[in-house]
């Protein structure tokens, strides 16, 4: 099984002040063993910017970005220093990757990220990914390891994405300030109730992400076929127990079977806008397997060109599939609802009679996933 791991601050830093080194080396530990098992494992880890203070002492919180880069260069390298020392004690070798939205969205750059990532699971090593905070800028950067996980998860065909917190999973509200929360142990839809249920939850002082982008993470690589559970990073021998199928966390199966690699990259660029389309449209891309064309569009939502991702949305709001558009925004705004014959004498040219080709588009419907048999085989 492919696995890819995602550690939050909180959790390396066991709710103190600094990196745990017992904590890191337990989970080390459970990682060295699920390789020596035979699972390929990536770790996308959190801890740079702390490790960073602990190097440069206590400064004021400064949340400006340069300084935030300046703690992230540093740390990055005491980061690795421990990761590289501990796995060694178990006879594992680690590499480091670090990543920008800008690299997984370029197509060369993503397979070479991707064929780079593959090479280093097939010989055993562990790859420890992190965002590159130091050349990060808002048109580049992803912003949170959640999400960075669920990208990576995508990246080298995941089977399942564990991301680690210091809470069991998703509560029903924040387990924190309301002691009569519930564990939420299957999500099997991300919808409105899910997201209300999280809108009560908070961020961890010490990390940038929360449950909501965990939410956001499970959505992106659920879509993509791959499994996700959110989980303690506290509890006792977390990581073998999930890999062998015990019900631990909040489970979200994977919507979709696997996508092709070619398809996979739609997945890794951000949606820059969306596109309503009707019922009829709905059901030629599900059920027939056809590109979107104009005539099924009822609404252009967001500002975006030729070749960007955008979200197709059934008119209830439920996302179908997400692809790469023919036509800028301000095109299909004009053309919405009309033939394909029809193009050329509205916008004067046009790029082909498809708004969005099945070959550029990736649906989001169900399937069973390899996690989730194994988790039924072992509740038997």
């Amino acid at each position: 099984m492919r696995i890819v791991v995602k550690l939050g601050t909180h959790v390396l830093a066991d709710g103190g002040e600094t990196l745990s080194r017992p904590r890191m080396l337990e989970l080390v530990r459970q990682i060295s063993a699920l390789v020596q098992e035979g699972h390929q494992v990536v770790l996308v880890s959190s801890g740079a910017v702390f490790a960073g203070r602990e190097i440069l002492g206590p400064p004021p919180r400064r949340k400006d970005l340069p300084f935030k880069q300046v703690l992230a260069a540093s740390g990055q390298v005491r980061l690795m220093a421990l990761y590289s020392e501990f796995f060694s004690f178990y006879g594992v070798n680690v590499a480091q990757a670090l990543l920008t939205r800008a690299d997984l969205a370029d197509r060369e750059r993503y397979l070479n990220a991707r064929n780079t990532l593959l090479s280093l699971l097939e010989l055993g090593v562990v790859p420890v990914v992190n965002e590159n905070d130091v050349v990060m800028v808002d048109e580049i950067k992803i912003g949170d390891n959640d999400n960075l996980s669920a990208l990576v998860a995508n990246l080298v065909d995941a089977d399942v994405l564990l991301l680690l917190t210091d809470q069991q999973g998703l509560y029903t509200a924040d387990p924190r300030s309301n002691p009569s929360a519930t564990l939420v142990e299957e999500v099997r839809v991300i919808d409105a109730s899910i997201r209300k249920a999280v809108a009560g939850g908070g961020k961890s002082e010490s990390g940038t992400g929360g449950m909501v982008t965990k939410i956001e993470a499970a959505e992106l690589a659920t879509c993509s076929g791959t499994d996700v559970v959110i989980a303690s990073g506290w509890e006792k021998d977390i990581l073998l127990r999930i890999a062998g199928g015990e019900k631990l966390g909040t489970y979200f199966p994977a919507v979709v079977s696997r996508v092709e690699s070619r398809k996979r990259w739609i997945l890794a660029e951000k949606p820059r806008g969306a596109l309503v389309i009707d019922d009829g449209a709905v059901k030629a891309l599900l059920e027939h397997g056809r590109s979107l064309l104009a005539a099924g569009i009822v609404e252009v939502q967001g500002n975006f060109e030729r070749g960007h991702t955008v979200r197709l949305l059934s008119e209830t709001g439920t996302e179908i599939a997400r692809g790469i558009t023919a036509y800028a925004s301000h095109d299909l705004v004009r053309i919405q609802g009309r033939r394909s014959d029809q193009i050329a004498a509205v916008l004067g040219y046009q790029f082909g009679p498809s708004v969005v080709h099945r070959d550029d588009l990736v649906i989001t419907g169900k399937a069973p996933s390899k996690l989730s048999r194994e988790r039924t085989e072992n509740a038997k």
